[in-house]
């Protein structure tokens, strides 16, 4: 009984001490967790700022996947600290790396169709068949350019609607741009009587179709006979026109053949 006192002396000596070694030891721990925070964060910011910078240098890479690679890269190295982080206080990192993978895994299941998304703008970024501004069409859509996303591509159809396409559809399909060459080839049929003499007939279309300044001399134009019935041959007309004047060239080319022709007194059938 007597030395009870004693022993509790001892006891809560003990347990002081114990306590501060961990107080101690965990201070450290803390402490260098805090350093690993900070410093982790300013180097996230400062080398995904960097690679934004260098990406955005480079001729042909677009705002959007530069911003992308900039966050892949900022929530790779925070993901890499707070691991060390737990490293710091004596957790075993093998196991959360792990589950850190198979949930990884288990995201990119669910999320197969939106991460196929994501590749095919990578790659539309990247290679750029379609640039913003351009008119394209595949086989599921057709349209101008607005945006270029990394799950969807934004377009505006012939009719003035809004369309929004996955970035998928457009990257397993193949893509007919009608904007990205210079010029554009364009084909017109005429149909004559056979009561007409097609040399007459070549050479007046030939006047009228070059009589529009917009039409290009090089490749020349070209008339020639695509099909003959009984009572009809088809004449065939090729030129080319500036891509951005196409539209418009057709149409003035159509009313000069109609009455052009009309006044030569030949008679479309």
């Amino acid at each position: 009984m007597e030395n009870q006192p004693v022993n509790l002396i001892l006891a809560a000596r003990a347990a002081f001490s114990q306590a501060a070694a961990l107080v101690v030891q965990y201070s450290f721990s803390i402490l260098g967790a805090v350093i690993l925070l900070i410093g982790g964060w300013i180097l996230s910011g400062a080398l995904s700022r960097w690679a934004y910078q260098g990406l955005s240098r480079i001729h042909g890479i677009d705002e959007t996947l530069a911003r992308f690679f900039e966050s892949v890269l900022h929530y790779g190295i925070l993901i890499f600290v707070f691991v060390a982080v737990l490293a710091q206080f004596g957790i075993q990192t093998a196991s959360i790396v792990a589950a850190l993978g198979a949930a990884g895994l288990a995201i990119g299941l669910a999320l197969q169709g939106t991460l196929q998304n994501i590749a095919a703008g990578i790659m539309l970024l990247v290679l750029r068949p379609p640039r913003v501004g351009e008119y394209i069409e595949t086989t599921n859509v057709e349209g101008r350019i607005l945006e270029i996303g990394l799950f969807a591509t934004e377009m505006t159809t012939a009719d003035g609607l809004y369309l929004m396409a996955p970035n998928s559809t457009l990257w397993n399909t193949p893509i007919k741009n009608h904007s990205r060459e210079v010029s554009r080839r364009q084909r017109l049929s005429v149909a004559v009587g056979n009561d007409v003499d097609i040399d007459i007939a070549t050479q007046a279309i030939l006047e009228l179709v070059r009589s529009d300044e917009r039409v290009r001399r090089d490749p020349p134009t070209r008339v020639y006979s695509d099909d003959l019935t009984a009572d009809k041959t088809v004449l065939m007309i090729e030129y080319w026109a500036k891509t951005r004047e196409w539209s418009e060239t057709r149409h003035s080319v159509i009313e000069r053949l109609r009455r052009g022709l009309s006044a030569k007194g030949i008679m479309l059938k």
